[in-house]
Order: structure tokens, then C-alpha cells, then sequence
């Protein structure tokens, strides 16, 4: 049985991959961009910071205390921790695997590769979509031969239109990036993230 991708790890590796931050600043933007396929908050936000620390993916920079507030400690990513990053981020666009969530999220943070990595590895999804479809299509074919009705072929058509519709959506992706349309530089992804979190 395959494990499951840690999607909130991901999430917290993304967030501080853009600019340094504290836990109860990454549930915060969590929740205000509703990245729903984050779950179990805040326990599980803790509980990946404490595992990314222990793995050095992640390092504490400082710990500060406003007045009475309980003191909160500041992390950054670590070149370790990029590469990380870049590799599971990739893997998941890639592969995303059964649940759909899974691309979804991975999608979600794709913002945070360099341009020719996103474009690379959308290329990889939409090439192994496109051999999904032809071995559904052989199928769908297969089981009309055979004399099967519609009725009973309806969750493959079901499938295979969903599989359809994700190719049309990851090409036009393709697309916007290689015209430059859709971009993403470093000035911009942490203006973002200070607009979602207040600050100036």
C-alpha cells in the first residue's frame, strides 16, 4: 500500500520556501486561502514543524513573545529543505496518484518551483494523462465489442471524461506559462503572502 504524501509537510515547506515565519502565521494563511485539503489544524500543522525540525528541513531563527501571548518561534527553510521541496512538489504534479485532492494541492503551491521546472513536470502529467486515455478508450472499445451495455461501461465513460477534462485544464496551463501570461517571480509571491497576512 502506498503511503500517503504529507501534504501539510508540503504546505509548510512551500510557505517558508517564499519568507520565514512562525506556526501561527502559516495556519493563518492556510485557513484565509482555504488550502481545504489541510487537515487536522493546528495539530497537524504542529506536529509537521516539529517533523520538518527534526529533520532539518526546516531551522528555528528566533523566538520572540508579544506581552503576554506564548513565545513564538520564527523557522526558515533550509537548502535541504528546498530541495525537498522542488522534488515531492514535482513528484506530485507529476504523479499525483488516485485523489484527486492531491493535484489539487500540489497545483495550489506550483508557484513556488522556478517556471521551467512547473512546465516540465505539467508536461509529464498531461503526457501520462494522454496514455490514461488511450488505454481507456481501448477498454471503453473492448467492452462495446463485447456487448456490454452503456449502462455498464458508465463509470470508465465517467472516468475518462474527468481524465479528459484535467488534460484540456493542464494544456491551457502549459500554455499560459510558455506565453508568459501566467509568471510567477520572488517580488511577487512574497507580496502575496504579506497582503494574506496583513502585513506591510
Amino acid at each position: 500500500m502506498a503511503r500517503r504524501p504529507d501534504l501539510v509537510g508540503l504546505t509548510v515547506l512551500a510557505m517558508l520556501s517564499v519568507r520565514a515565519g512562525h506556526p501561527y502565521e502559516l495556519h493563518r494563511f492556510i485557513v484565509d486561502t482555504h488550502k481545504d485539503y489541510v487537515t487536522g489544524l493546528p495539530r497537524s500543522l504542529y506536529h509537521s514543524v516539529e517533523k520538518l525540525a527534526g529533520e532539518e528541513l526546516i531551522v528555528p531563527v528566533e523566538t520572540t513573545r508579544e506581552g503576554r501571548r506564548p513565545e513564538r518561534t520564527v523557522y526558515e527553510i533550509t537548502d535541504e529543505g528546498r530541495m525537498e521541496l522542488s522534488t515531492r512538489l514535482r513528484g506530485l504534479i507529476e504523479n499525483p496518484g488516485p485523489d484527486r485532492r492531491t493535484f489539487t494541492a500540489a497545483i495550489s503551491l506550483i508557484g513556488t518551483l522556478p517556471v521551467p521546472d512547473a512546465l516540465r513536470a505539467l508536461r509529464i502529467r498531461a503526457a501520462a494523462i494522454e496514455g490514461l486515455l488511450t488505454g481507456m478508450d481501448g477498454q471503453l472499445r473492448a467492452m462495446r465489442d463485447s456487448g456490454l451495455p452503456d449502462v455498464l461501461m458508465i463509470e470508465v465513460d465517467y472516468e475518462r471524461t474527468l481524465n479528459e477534462t484535467e488534460l484540456a485544464w493542464v494544456r491551457r496551463l502549459i500554455g499560459r506559462l510558455e506565453s508568459g501570461e501566467l509568471d510567477w517571480p520572488a517580488t511577487l509571491r512574497q507580496d502575496l503572502l504579506s497582503q494574506v497576512l496583513g502585513e506591510p
